[in-house]
């Protein structure tokens, strides 16, 4: 469990990156907040002031890499000396797949990535909802997921994002102690055909987890099924957020009917377990 110091730190360290570069950073501050394992977090320390930080997300086998180096304390390798280490504990937990997660826009963490042996791999915009009129829905409902739904959601999992079903499964766990999520399945004349997930944090309402049995898709319910959550996030006046990879055109159509509109993208760069880093 991270301390309320590394806690601060993060979040003063992620406040001075955002606004001296003008880039938003996926951080996932709801997990980091709900750890439970110490050994997934990198700190450099300079005068009790966090200068340097490194995150791994681990979902299923895979893991994403996330960081971050005070403007003044770039180019002195501490990136470079963090990842280092963080190899260490990705080989050791096993993990197969490496994605490092950057801005887009971010010149500082392009001209890293462009000395590590990485390859781009894909890129998801950040989205959020703006307010526009939403229809009358009346063919889903939803409700709150409970374990008995575990096998349903699983299975939706591992169809709609390419996952084992080993990792569908790993990632369901873990996902099970976020105090701050939310688990909703979608139903159409009392049968399950979907299911979304929504994080109420920092004054946002992320959604994540969005999928439709193939069946149903291409019919309306995915459309509905969203509308029905944005009103739901209204009342809480929380911005209402989520993320798709840019080349779903049909996902990125259906958000924007909706009212979602295109921030910052977010880049993906895979790396080889066995690769040296260089720096």
């Amino acid at each position: 469990m991270l301390t309320t110091q590394q806690l601060e730190g993060i979040k003063q360290l992620q406040q001075q990156c955002e606004q001296f570069d003008t880039i938003e950073l996926k951080l996932n501050l709801d997990m980091l907040h709900e750890r439970k394992d110490d050994t997934l977090d990198f700190f450099v320390w300079q005068e009790n002031e966090l200068i340097a930080y490194l995150a791994l997300y681990g979902f299923g086998t895979s893991v994403e890499v996330c960081g971050m180096v005070q403007p003044d304390a770039r180019r002195q390798g501490h990136f470079t000396r963090l990842w280092q280490v963080a190899q260490e504990v990705i080989a050791h937990k096993g993990f197969q797949k490496v994605l490092f997660n950057a801005p887009g826009v971010s010149e500082s963490a392009k001209g890293w990535l462009s000395g590590q042996p990485c390859k781009y791999s894909f890129s998801e915009f950040h989205m959020v909802w703006s307010a526009k009129e939403l229809d009358e829905l009346t063919d889903i409902a939803l409700r709150d997921a409970t374990i008995e739904d575990k096998d349903f959601e699983t299975a939706l999992d591992a169809d709609a994002f390419s996952l084992s079903s080993e990792d569908a499964e790993s990632y369901y766990n873990e996902r099970l102690s976020r105090q701050k999520e939310r688990r909703y399945i979608i139903e159409v004349n009392g049968s399950a055909i979907g299911k979304i997930r929504v994080t109420r944090s920092y004054g946002e309402s992320y959604l994540s987890g969005f999928a439709v049995l193939p069946a149903y898709r291409g019919k309306g319910y995915g459309g509905q099924a969203l509308q029905t959550i944005v009103k739901t996030e209204i009342p809480t006046g929380n911005s209402i957020k989520l993320d798709v990879e840019t080349k779903n055109d049909h996902a990125l159509k259906l958000y924007e009917r909706i009212g979602f509109i295109q921030q910052q993208r977010q880049d993906y760069y895979e790396v080889h377990l066995n690769a040296r880093v260089e720096g």
